[in-house]
């Protein structure tokens, strides 16, 4: 299928593009190449091929949730610049958030 410079003056149109007529020159040919491959990939012969959704086989990789010991409240509290009631304390980011 050949793709020509009204082709992609018409699509650019339809999708509201501004497209110069040097950029449909350079694009027409392109994309008449990129049609053209893909009819040539049609012609591969794929009876023997199994159709899959993915090129490669799958595995989860996600290792099982395990509970572990973490750091204690009041030792992670003391890396926090400010803190309230075991709490860590920000400025407020948002309009009438206190005066944090």
């Amino acid at each position: 299928m050949k793709i020509t410079e009204e082709t992609v003056s018409h699509v650019a149109r339809l999708a509201r593009l501004a497209m110069p007529e040097s950029e449909r020159q350079v694009l027409a040919p392109q994309l008449s190449d990129i049609l053209e491959y893909a009819e040539k990939l049609q012609e591969v012969d794929m009876t023997d091929v199994i159709p899959t959704s993915h090129p490669f086989r799958q595995t989860n990789v996600l290792r099982d949730d395990v509970v572990r010991p973490s750091l204690p409240h009041d030792k992670a509290l003391l890396n926090a610049p400010d803190s309230d009631a075991g709490q860590v304390r920000v400025p407020a980011v948002l309009e009438g958030g206190g005066d944090a």
